[in-house]
């Protein structure tokens, strides 16, 4: 599973479980979908767009790779599209009533 690969999840379980919820929308040739399986491929040139612990993240596959690697290998896997960030933290006012 390239999530796990690619080190944004700590286990291949918990990769698999949140494609196989349908938690990861996949863009392929400007057509965007659901990943509903783990199993499914992905290829050079797909974007992907999840939320995780609250954060909203965009990411744009540059390579497969071949192994679970070091973290510095694994971050050569993908590029962070323009960071997204999730609305109600945006509008949220800090705790103490701080903005």
């Amino acid at each position: 599973m390239w999530l796990w690969r690619a080190r944004l999840f700590k286990t291949r379980t918990q990769a698999t479980k949140f494609a196989d919820e349908g938690r990861v929308r996949l863009t392929r040739d400007g057509v965007e979908g659901r990943i509903d399986k783990a199993a499914r491929t992905v290829r050079v040139g797909d974007e992907l767009v999840f939320a995780r612990l609250g954060r909203v993240s965009a990411l744009k596959i540059r390579d497969l790779g071949e192994r679970r690697g070091p973290a510095s290998e694994a971050r050569a896997l993908y590029s962070v599209l323009s960071p997204v960030s999730a609305p109600e933290a945006d509008a949220a006012p800090e705790p103490g009533g701080r903005r």
